[in-house]
């Protein structure tokens, strides 16, 4: 993957080269290498059943990869494992919290576990309690709350550690917007104090806000990876946004393409409530060219721009897929804790 030079100063957090996964004739991971460089958050996107899922697991430690290698912080996944679940933190698709215990049990129940003393785990509890908006319901069973309740006390116990390297795998998935919008401001809070997000996600409004760099996997192979403007790039194409100084010349403006008839040029749209007209360009001949149709006609152009395609643009013309919206979260068994 081609990487900038600033990242190429940047140690990597997790390193992965040529990780490899059979589920019988199925390869999960077919030869997976990424790098998550400290202190940022890495997303990878891909369709279902592209081995995203799999490839968290397997940096976790819950399942063992057939062939490759894998560090996170410096230690080893396959020979280190105790000590790699030391330094991690992990949500997965589906809240699994202990249904039959408190908000705050459930959260000081994890702290002790990861060895924090006993003053420590209640403190943390109380602040990601506050932070995630659950004191109110902390002393009520986690089996009274709702979906997304349970999803922010799953997430809230993934951070009591304080870990380096948190694994988010679809995080929102089934969250509203506001629930949303108060986890990303807490992985964003984490990784400016220093902690470093591997990102599996289907939302290309997450992908943006989140991600410092992408990582698009399809079939258990890595296909693309970069910055969001550079994968935008890759795709190619841009569109043009012209805005008349008149918005009563905007119907006028998308004649007058059309009356020229510019060679190789698609259909240009007329996007009412902005008072711009889109035209979709390949090179900056076209550019020059729309511009001169426009200024031929004696119509003032207030403003005129080009965008990048969006990234749900840049995940199908790479995987040949649409990204699938992530379903509500199935509820989770009686019994299993986290």
């Amino acid at each position: 993957m081609t990487r900038n030079l600033e990242n190429h100063t940047t140690a990597s957090a997790v390193r992965v080269r040529g990780m490899v996964k059979h589920y019988g004739e199925t390869k999960a991971l077919d030869g997976v290498d990424l790098d998550v460089h400290e202190g940022t958050v890495l997303g990878v996107l891909g369709p279902n059943g592209a081995g995203k899922t799999t490839l968290v697991r397997c940096l976790s430690t819950l399942i063992t990869p057939d062939a490759g290698e894998a560090t996170v912080a410096g230690l080893d996944v396959l020979r280190q494992p105790r000590a790699v679940r030391r330094v991690i933190g992990l949500t997965g698709q589906y809240a699994s919290v202990d249904e039959k215990l408190s908000g705050r049990e459930n959260l000081y129940l994890i702290g002790r576990l990861l060895d924090l003393p006993r003053k420590t785990a209640r403190t943390r509890a109380e602040e990601l309690l506050e932070r995630f908006s659950l004191t109110e319901a902390a002393k009520r069973p986690a089996n009274t709350y709702s979906g997304g309740m349970r999803r922010r006390l799953d997430l809230a116990a993934s951070m009591i550690g304080s870990p380096s390297v948190l694994y988010l795998d679809e995080p929102t998935t089934g969250l509203d917007p506001r629930t949303r919008n108060e986890v990303w401001a807490e992985v964003k809070r984490m990784v400016a104090e220093g902690a470093t997000v591997l990102l599996t996600t289907q939302y290309m409004e997450e992908a943006e806000q989140l991600a410092k760099e992408l990582t698009v996997v399809d079939r258990g192979r890595v296909i693309a990876g970069g910055r969001v403007d550079e994968l935008k790039a890759k795709v190619g194409g841009r569109t043009l946004r012209v805005t008349p100084a008149d918005r009563a010349e905007l119907h006028p403006t998308a004649r007058a393409l059309d009356d020229f008839g510019l060679t190789g040029l698609a259909t240009s749209a007329v996007d009412e409530e902005s008072g711009s007209l889109l035209v979709p360009i390949l090179s900056d001949e076209q550019l020059t060219a729309v511009v001169g149709a426009v200024t031929a006609r004696g119509i003032t152009i207030a403003s005129i721009s080009t965008e990048l395609p969006s990234l749900d643009e840049v995940f199908l013309s790479l995987t040949g897929h649409k990204a699938s919206a992530p379903q509500d979260p199935a509820p989770v068994p009686e019994g299993v804790s986290a």
